[in-house]
């Protein structure tokens, strides 16, 4: 289900933010058109890789394993929503408002919840494996945006996580202004991405 909003509340100063254009548009055609290829994506995993990835219907959670502090970690990993702005707001929150030109943001919503595994006492790696794609094509990186917009936990703030609890964090990307889809990708290490699309 799309969702729009008229302003992402973002905390950090403009000055810090930055925009990481190197990944919108290229960089990773080799690795997007793998993920997209009919044949990884059919083929049967080797050994070494475990059998994840795939496309998810809207509310449908995937599971997938993190190798942790103190140990590996089972996840049920849901990406909820993804709200995107406006050419202005993007403007806003970057250092040069010029490298917003035709773009804006795309701030994703992923439940991570803790299915097995040790309880957590010192963070977590789960959201490190989340990406936002735009029409195929990985989006750019915001540096610096904030990890605690309204509806979004900071992981790094999280220090104790048990079997049953879950919790929001979110991930910001840049992507075109005119995208007609939105994709949020989640991986186990070394699976084929787990994929959830929200029209735009």
């Amino acid at each position: 289900m799309p969702h729009r909003t008229t302003a992402l509340r973002l905390a950090a100063p403009v000055a810090v933010l930055a925009l990481a254009l190197t990944a919108c548009g290229g960089g990773d055609d080799d690795t997007d058109a793998d993920a997209k290829s009919p044949a990884t994506t059919g083929a049967t995993p080797s050994p070494s890789r475990p059998a994840s990835g795939g496309d998810m219907a809207a509310g449908e959670s995937a599971t997938g394993k993190v190798a942790e502090d103190p140990g590996e970690v089972t996840y049920e990993v849901l990406a909820q929503r993804v709200d995107v702005g406006t050419e202005a707001e993007a403007a806003k929150a970057v250092a040069d408002a010029a490298d917003a030109k035709g773009k804006v943001l795309a701030t994703a919503y992923l439940r991570y919840t803790h299915k097995g595994g040790p309880a957590l006492t010192g963070g977590s790696d789960v959201h490190d494996a989340a990406t936002v794609f735009a029409d195929g094509r990985r989006g750019g990186v915001l540096v610096g945006a904030p990890e605690d917009a309204p509806g979004c936990e900071d992981p790094y703030d999280v220090e104790s996580w048990r079997q049953g609890e879950s919790h929001v964090f979110c991930e910001t990307y840049v992507i075109p202004a005119d995208a007609t889809g939105v994709e949020v990708h989640w991986s186990e290490e070394d699976g084929e991405p787990y994929v959830w699309t929200f029209p735009q």
